[in-house]
């Protein structure tokens, strides 16, 4: 019996060496068989009309042995005819079928025209020229800043929709004038900016606050005033300037001036002549009659 007992032990121990031994080598198979799908270097270029290049996009130690390519230190690039676009990220994925790029970890996207976009991740769309995510961005262009949580956009930043808690920072890059004219605008969300034609409209719980006073409403457009290039007006989409022409607020409209405050369903102010007027079941509740720099108007 003790006999049959120790060989019983011996063919078992042959058996698990073996066995280790083969799983060993499958690893080994596998690995290799992973390792033949990388590569150094991955490049990647898109042409339109004429053999035009439209876009590239590059990267390091591309991983392709799925329908979906994975890129370490990844660099996009989307030519128009008058706007070009950078993106950058740390890691991305670039899907085979869809033609869609997500990027990952420190991801910027720049213009030529001077706007940067930054977030944690996003995913480029080539085919359809949108750029989206659902992580907080920050849209820094001239002297304007722009954050809020998920985003949606044309490539090149021209029209660009952020879905919640919406902040916009405008300053003037002149220090003495940044503290009578920094505009602070905040809202719930959603916000839709179109930087060519210099219109921003603002919904749910929006509150504006400038110097001289602050303005409450449901939804607020809010229209910028263009920047000049000697004696003509620029069109390219970098125009738009921190300095407001025109503020629309529309729904339980309160504006805060002072010890004095109004109420009505809709006020327009002007910044040219610093006029408010409004509409819709107007109140006024004036504390001071001294110094007041605002009409109001029915």
């Amino acid at each position: 019996m003790e006999f049959k007992k120790l060989a019983f032990l011996i063919l078992a121990f042959l058996f698990l060496s073996r066995s280790s031994l083969a799983v060993e080598a499958n690893k080994t198979n596998e690995e290799t068989k992973d390792s033949d799908q990388q590569i150094g270097d991955f490049s990647l270029s898109g042409y339109g009309e004429k053999g035009k290049k439209s876009w590239d996009l590059s990267g390091k130690s591309a991983d392709i042995s799925n329908e979906v390519v994975k890129l370490k230190e990844v660099v996009g690039n989307h030519y128009a005819d008058k706007d070009s676009i950078n993106l950058t990220a740390d890691n991305g994925n670039f899907n085979k079928d869809s033609g869609v790029v997500h990027l990952e970890n420190n991801v910027v996207i720049t213009t030529s025209t001077g706007a940067k976009l930054t977030t944690d991740s996003l995913d480029w769309d080539r085919k359809q020229q949108i750029v989206s995510t659902l992580d907080r961005v920050n849209l820094q262009r001239s002297d304007m800043n722009l954050s809020g949580e998920g985003a949606k956009g044309q490539t090149a930043l021209k029209q660009v929709a952020l879905e919640k808690n919406v902040r916009l920072d405008m300053e003037p890059l002149n220090k003495q004038k940044a503290k009578k004219e920094k505009i602070v605008i905040i809202c719930d969300g959603p916000l839709e900016v179109d930087y060519e034609k210099n219109i921003a409209i603002f919904n749910n719980n929006v509150k504006v606050e400038t110097p001289d006073l602050i303005i409450y409403s449901d939804k607020m457009q809010v229209y910028f005033t263009a920047k000049q290039e000697g004696a003509k007006m620029a069109q390219s989409s970098a125009v738009m300037s921190s300095s407001v022409n025109k503020i629309i607020a529309q729904g339980n409209v309160r504006i805060l001036r002072g010890e004095n405050t109004s109420f009505s369903q809709e006020a327009v102010y002007t910044a040219l002549d610093k006029r408010i007027v409004l509409t819709g079941r107007p109140q006024i509740e004036i504390y001071q009659t001294e110094n007041l720099n605002a009409a109001f108007r029915n």
